[in-house]
């Protein structure tokens, strides 16, 4: 089922002034075909999605650059009819959100996407979504990594000189996360369009921090990385956490932030998150890093600093 967001309806007096407004300013107002046309899928996962998508949606939607619409898969378990009549038209929009981890999609979904993807579509994996698809070995090569035990595929951190280490499979640990806690991110890339801008070192609030992370991670560009240490149950090694790889033409953009509604509201996540869903849907940024962007000592959300 598809649930759509409409632009609201202004009244004909408002639309009276909008335009006399226009004309004598020649301002061109952003309209609804100017914006970012975006999906967000849902439906299962082992995280509570009826909360966080409306979060999602409200953060792209908030930035004025997006329409957005939500495809829910059915539920796990449901008859084969139901799966039938799951069909997301990927090629209806610009960029598609994954906020997914659960039953396997029915082979043409797959193939949609997949398609959708190399041909130069956006596609975005937040959190739990890199959980999904083990089986899928297209899913795999477009997010690089995911959840998977550790004979799965190669390990990645970054050492302390900031270079990329690879560990292949069956090498140190496989999928997993310590105790929730509010941790440094490190920008990795400040030149990359999603990050220009962003602070060298950012405090991101109470979330899961994923270690272990195992995939093919071909092609695979780090765009930001935090330290798991030890005292929290983690690996004492800087692990990958903002991430992008090419696909065909098109990109994917990964971001393992995003737990819960509390991590949501990170203003460190909503802006990351919305520069990077406009990023591989257009190839550009336009969403500034707003002012009260989180510091290296403290931590902010949408509803204040900490």
């Amino acid at each position: 089922m598809l649930r759509q967001t409409w632009p609201h309806r202004f009244s004909s007096f408002v639309w009276l002034f909008l335009t006399f407004f226009i004309v004598t300013t020649c301002v061109t107002p952003l309209n609804a075909d100017d914006k970012v046309r975006a999906l967000i899928v849902d439906g299962q996962n082992n995280h509570d999605w009826r909360t966080t998508t409306p979060l999602l949606q409200a953060c792209l939607e908030a930035t004025g650059r997006f329409q957005v619409d939500v495809a829910t898969a059915p539920p796990q378990g449901k008859p084969a009819a139901e799966w039938d009549a799951f069909r997301p038209q990927f090629d209806q929009y610009q960029v598609v959100i994954s906020n997914y981890n659960g039953q396997s999609w029915p082979q043409p979904v797959q193939k949609s996407l997949e398609e959708f993807v190399a041909k130069g579509g956006g596609l975005v994996i937040v959190h739990a979504a890199n959980n999904a698809f083990s089986d899928w070995p297209e899913y795999n090569k477009m997010i690089g990594l995911g959840w998977r035990g550790a004979e799965f595929g190669s390990r990645v951190t970054v050492g302390k000189d900031g270079k990329t280490l690879i560990l292949p499979k069956g090498e140190g640990p496989g999928a997993g996360h310590g105790s929730q806690h509010d941790y440094t991110i490190v920008t990795r890339d400040r030149q990359h369009p999603v990050m220009l801008g962003i602070p060298a070192e950012w405090m991101h609030v109470k979330d899961e921090l994923y270690h272990g992370q195992r995939g093919p991670a071909a092609n695979m560009h780090i765009l930001a990385t935090a330290f798991s240490a030890g005292s929290t149950n983690g690996t004492e090694e800087h692990e990958p956490l903002i991430w992008w790889i090419p696909y065909g033409k098109g990109k994917v953009f990964t971001t393992l932030l995003g737990h819960g509604d509390y991590s949501m509201k990170c203003v460190g996540f909503q802006t990351t998150f919305g520069r990077g869903a406009e990023w591989v849907a257009t190839g550009k940024v336009t969403i500034p890093v707003p002012k009260n962007f989180p510091t290296a000592t403290a931590t902010v959300s949408v509803e204040g600093a900490k």
